[in-house]
């Protein structure tokens, strides 16, 4: 059955706000003016790539712009605004749940745990959405937390990643020369 499991996952998807970022908001006079995203993510979801279709998607609308300009702008995958309580459907109109894992943080996450193959939330992540994950990362959303993650679906559904024999020039990435 796990080797059937294996072959089924095809796509990762990632709520940003509390698994890219640390969840945090900055606002000023001004309106919301950043968001802090964390370290090695990016580097680890290059190095799963190749395996999966990786989409990322965000509720906050008053944010979007600045999560599009590192999310499509900078990392260069595909971004969409989709509310947290349409989740579901829309994974389910856009991809076959029983392919996908999904990571995510908030509270409703745990309705999208339900529905996909498999769940991953960050430490940080609220304590019920938690109990409905498949995995909990060490480490919190913002802090690495995705490239925990990544690791984690490299050894759970493909083949571990070894760090010493990575070739630079993978994928088109943020590496070439």
């Amino acid at each position: 059955m796990e080797s059937d499991k294996r072959k089924q996952i095809k796509n990762f998807i990632l709520d940003v706000d509390g698994v890219l970022t640390d969840g945090q908001y900055y606002y000023t006079t001004e309106g919301k003016m950043m968001k802090s995203f964390g370290p090695d993510d990016h580097d680890a979801l290059l190095l799963l790539k190749p395996h999966l279709n990786i989409c990322m998607v965000t509720g906050d609308k008053k944010g979007f712009e600045i999560t599009k300009k590192r999310v499509s702008g900078d990392m260069k995958f595909p971004l969409h605004e989709v509310s947290t309580f349409e989740r579901m459907k829309w994974i389910s109109d856009n991809f076959s749940p029983e392919e996908t894992v999904y990571m995510g943080d908030g509270i409703f996450d745990i309705k999208v745990f339900d529905g996909v193959a498999y769940g991953i939330a960050p430490n940080n992540a609220f304590y019920k959405t938690k109990e409905g994950a498949d995995f909990i990362t060490p480490s919190c959303g913002g802090d690495s937390a995705v490239a925990e993650a990544c690791f984690h679906i490299m050894e759970k559904f493909f083949e571990p990643i070894d760090i010493l024999n990575i070739e630079r020039n993978i994928n088109g990435g943020e590496w070439c020369k």
